[in-house]
């Protein structure tokens, strides 16, 4: 399982060749490496890299405030995020993300529920939630299964699933009634 999350696209940069454009800054957490990628003025990605990855120092304003405000997340998980986001998604990925977004930390929504809420399925939400293209920022890691955590990352075990498991105990997260 490992193994298959490491060859995740997120995982991607890992072993030398980047997929896509270079990272905007590199950013050391307890649970990975954060690549994170801007799009002129605006957060366009946030892939999680092994933990071994080299960090880079924020190369623009963006990704600056990005690091700064992940930090203040890791330090206060109440931290509510303000970046400017480049949400580049079909216009059902974009709904479903503004969902996620309503989810407070130290709450859980299951697929199902936010199904209900926005007025969709749950494997159509489980989709959107696997093309999530900026977590922690848009956290999708608040999205559980009905019977258990559900997946991450496009993943039902291994590493993206410790990360999400990381996630929801630093937020003391519990489900929402």
């Amino acid at each position: 399982m490992l193994l298959r999350a490491l060859n995740d696209r997120k995982f991607a940069g890992a072993y030398g060749a980047e997929a896509g454009p270079a990272y905007d800054a590199r950013l050391a957490t307890p649970f990975a490496v954060l690549g994170i990628r801007t799009a002129g003025v605006r957060l366009s990605e946030i892939v999680y890299l092994p933990r071994g990855v080299a960090t880079l120092a924020p190369q623009n304003r963006v990704a600056e405030t990005t690091c700064r405000q992940i930090e203040r997340y890791l330090d206060d998980p109440q931290f509510i995020f303000d970046l400017p986001i480049d949400f580049c998604g079909t216009a059902y990925q974009q709904r479903v993300w503004r969902g996620i977004c309503e989810i407070p930390s130290g709450k859980t929504r299951t697929y199902g529920e936010l199904a209900r809420h926005i007025g969709s399925a749950p494997r159509a939400v489980g989709g959107a939630c696997g093309a999530n293209r900026i977590p922690l920022v848009i956290p999708c890691h608040r999205v559980v299964g009905s019977g258990g955590i559900g997946g991450f990352m496009k993943s039902r075990g291994g590493a993206p699933i410790a990360i999400k498991q990381w996630l929801l105990v630093h937020e003391q997260a519990h489900a929402s009634a």
